[in-house]
């Protein structure tokens, strides 16, 4: 396993137990996150901010179907099952990229879809 993927694996462990200390250690200085059509956020200090949003509890269930690797960047593509603080669970497919610099996350684009607790469906 590279460091980058070992990274990405710590990030998304860290998230999974919602251990900030561990989650940001992963991330450089000038982390920036971007999640289309919820935020953009430049730095450790926004980032943290972000790790258990508004209305939700934290420890979600985080399920990888796919990770890929290319040089400095990492794709993952999996679900989530957020739980809220009102007892109701939000479930997402999504698919993150990773831009990497010397071991750690320079750069998140975070591409996040509902969808039902059993997933997608395929058809044909």
């Amino acid at each position: 396993m590279s460091a980058n993927t070992k990274t990405v694996e710590t990030y998304l462990d860290g998230f999974r137990r919602t251990d900030r200390e561990s989650i940001l250690s992963c991330l450089t200085d000038d982390v920036e996150w971007l999640i289309p059509g919820a935020f953009h956020v430049h730095g450790i200090d926004q980032f943290a901010e972000h790790i258990v949003d508004e209305g939700f509890t934290g420890n979600p269930e985080i399920s990888v179907s796919r990770m890929l690797e290319a040089d400095d960047v990492v794709i993952v593509e999996g679900s989530v099952r957020a739980p809220r603080e009102d007892g109701s669970v939000l479930d997402l497919a999504f698919c993150d990229t990773f831009d990497m610099r010397d071991g750690k996350i320079r750069r998140l684009m975070s591409y996040l879809m509902p969808w039902g607790a059993q997933g997608p469906t395929t058809t044909g």
